[in-house]
């Protein structure tokens, strides 16, 4: 009875393992596939709870979610115009077909080398029929919408599906980059030289000819002063000789009077002169009559 009872309780025991080991559960974000001794039985896309046969059978879990692909680095392309460009392109794909997935790649990283080099050989393809103004103009979508379409087709046979490709960058080479910024620096150099040159040519049409209109005004300005002085000493001289005309003998007075002043004004003058000189006429007598 004992015995009987402990067989009864080993076989309870492996039942639930074998229960255990043959229920699993598929995620809504998983799908699966089931293999027995390595081969592929069947494919699970519907989440939920399934069924495998204990210990032969084993389960193998797929992403159902879309995955990114992001290269490492960047990839140099030559275009149709002979340019070089640094391209660096990103993919989103999803995992349709789990069996055909398994078959070609087995899993992730396998999946990734292969969509590298498929990405990597459409972009060379794609980018090299185009040139460097398509690819910086609107045309840049339609070039990544061909580039999708290639590699939909390539990894067709992969159960993979692309769901988009992208540049995410199209720069020049170092090299290539440190040329083209010379170029433009000796460019922008020369435009300068010619604007300084141009500039300096009209500084100096512009300094001659204000120049020349300084010297034009300050002539007209000479000019007018000398006649306008020339007009005033000219009306002084008719006032002076109209007013001396009126008494000869006071004018005589005064221009005399003017002359002791001038000449014998400073303690220091010394004057040899005759004393009957008309100079000295107005010193004796006031009404000027020569000494006798």
């Amino acid at each position: 009875m004992g015995a009987t009872r402990l067989v009864s309780l080993i076989a309870s025991a492996l039942l639930i393992v074998a229960s255990f080991s043959a229920l699993f559960t598929v995620n809504q974000t998983q799908q699966a596939l089931v293999l027995q001794f390595g081969e592929p039985k069947r494919t699970i896309q519907e989440p939920g709870l399934a069924f495998k046969l204990p210990f032969i059978q084993d389960v193998i879990y797929y992403e159902k979610r879309v995955l990114s692909l992001i290269p490492q680095d960047a990839e140099e392309v030559i275009l149709s115009d002979q340019k070089r460009l640094q391209v660096d392109a990103y993919a989103r794909y999803q995992i349709e077909d789990p069996l055909l997935f398994y078959q070609t790649v087995r899993n992730e990283l396998g999946a990734r080398g292969r969509l590298e080099a498929i990405i990597d050989s459409s972009v060379r393809r794609a980018l090299g029929r185009e040139t460097l103004a398509s690819i910086l103009t609107g045309q840049r979508n339609d070039i990544t919408r061909s580039i999708g379409e290639e590699v939909n087709a390539s990894v067709s046979s992969l159960g993979i599906r692309i769901i988009d490709v992208r540049l995410r960058r199209a720069d020049y080479p170092t090299a290539t980059s440190q040329n083209i910024f010379n170029r433009m620096k000796s460019e922008r150099e020369r435009e300068a030289k010619e604007f300084r040159a141009t500039g300096e040519e009209e500084a100096q049409k512009i300094r001659a000819d204000a120049e020349k209109t300084r010297t034009v005004i300050i002539s007209e300005a000479q000019r007018e002063a000398q006649q306008t002085r020339g007009e005033g000493d000219g009306e002084a001289i008719k006032i002076y000789a109209d007013s001396f005309g009126q008494d000869a003998e006071f004018f005589a007075f005064y221009r005399s009077m003017e002359a002791y002043r001038k000449s014998i004004g400073n303690s220091d003058t010394s004057m040899v002169l005759s004393p009957d000189s008309s100079f000295f006429r107005f010193f004796k007598d006031k009404g000027g009559d020569a000494p006798k």
